[in-house]
């Protein structure tokens, strides 16, 4: 059996130094934004290349508290427009619909998943305020197209890279240094993975820095002195301290997904199966390797047979799900195409060659 996704045997190549880290953690009797959070905080904001880096629960707050950030800066009222991809997983929309802003759904790319340019530019109205992207699957998003936009009409650009850890656009500038902010999630499948929940902003803006800063907190800077009506959404100071470890290889993992994918991409040829699309630069990290194939079903109980893990990435499209049943009218047919269509495979740093070699085979036979 080879497993979609092995957490465990990721992990475990870290074993000595998450004890070590714990039993600091232990003994330093600090366990609320600690010495591990601001160390994680100048870490990865290196590491992204921008400023500012502010830890958070997890990846939906990141980017809810973006928004409310800007709503404090006066850069964002309640209703206003904020174009998002239809193709998405639903933490994007629901971040835009918690801040009280009005998410406007945009049709997906048949080749990327990530926004149709055409229909971005339409969707485009006097009331819309913000866009944001998602770089999904690991992909940066059409960044040129989109800042060039949001410039002409004076948008905030909001990348949501909660699958995009280390992915760099032709500039070399990283995931969460592109638009105006961004939000991360470390939930433990991401390229860098904490073991429990965990998110960030990055952003060069010293203002919405501040903001969020005390969003995170229940409004403050100062103990028990609130200023605004805030939150309790903080990096947890153990995942930080395991963030820290793991960041180091962060960039040898992301190259080994990207290895593995391109034997997928040049050693699967079946007629039956659409493969990404991928230029072979470091715009895509593979945080997920999705497939496309018009007898999902099939394929599944293929794969079954012959001990290959799979995931779907996502079944039901966010305007189809009963939580936005407002939603429901809308129709979107390309995004509803890939969401019946789309199959993850398996994709990790620890998984050896041999096992690529199997998925293949396996692939190559259906």
């Amino acid at each position: 059996m080879i497993p979609f996704l092995d957490l465990k045997a990721i992990n475990q190549r870290f074993e000595a130094e998450f004890q070590s880290n714990f039993q600091q953690f232990l003994a330093s009797g600090y366990y609320i934004l600690g010495n591990q959070v601001k160390l994680f905080e100048s870490n990865f904001g290196n590491y992204c290349g921008t400023k500012h880096c502010i830890g958070v629960g997890n990846g939906l707050d990141a980017l809810r508290l973006i928004l409310e950030g800007y709503k404090i800066l006066g850069k964002l009222k309640e209703n206003d427009e904020v174009l998002v991809a239809s193709n998405t997983y639903i933490a994007t929309i629901l971040a835009i619909k918690q801040a009280g802003l009005k998410p406007i759904l945009v049709e997906a790319d048949s080749a990327t998943y990530n926004f149709n340019l055409s229909a971005l530019k339409g969707a485009v109205s006097k009331n819309t305020k913000a866009i944001m992207p998602v770089h999904l699957y690991g992909q940066i998003s059409i960044m040129d197209e989109i800042l060039e936009i949001s410039e002409k009409h004076n948008l905030l650009v909001i990348e949501d890279a909660a699958q995009a850890h280390g992915a760099k656009d032709a500039n070399g500038n990283r995931a969460g240094n592109i638009g105006d902010a961004a939000g991360f999630s470390f939930y433990p499948s991401k390229n860098l993975g904490a073991l429990g929940d965990g998110g960030a902003v990055t952003t060069n803006d010293d203002q919405l820095a501040q903001a969020v800063l005390k969003l995170r907190n229940y409004g403050t800077t100062t103990k028990y002195v609130n200023e605004v009506l805030g939150f309790n959404s903080r990096l947890d100071e153990l995942q930080a301290a395991f963030l820290n470890v793991k960041l180091k290889t962060l960039d040898s993992d992301n190259a080994r997904r990207r290895a593995i994918a391109k034997r997928y991409i040049s050693e699967i040829k079946n007629s039956k199966i659409t493969l990404p699309k991928y230029d072979g630069c470091e715009n895509h990290v593979f945080h997920l390797f999705v497939i496309r194939v018009e007898n999902r079903n099939a394929l599944i109980d293929y794969l079954d047979r012959n001990g290959i893990g799979h995931l779907i990435h996502y079944p039901i499209p966010p305007h189809q799900q009963k939580a936005l049943s407002h939603l429901a009218h809308l129709q979107f047919p390309v995004t509803e195409k890939i969401h019946n269509q789309v199959l993850s495979i398996p994709m990790s740093p620890v998984l050896k060659d041999e096992q690529v070699s199997q998925v293949i085979t396996v692939l190559n036979s259906f």
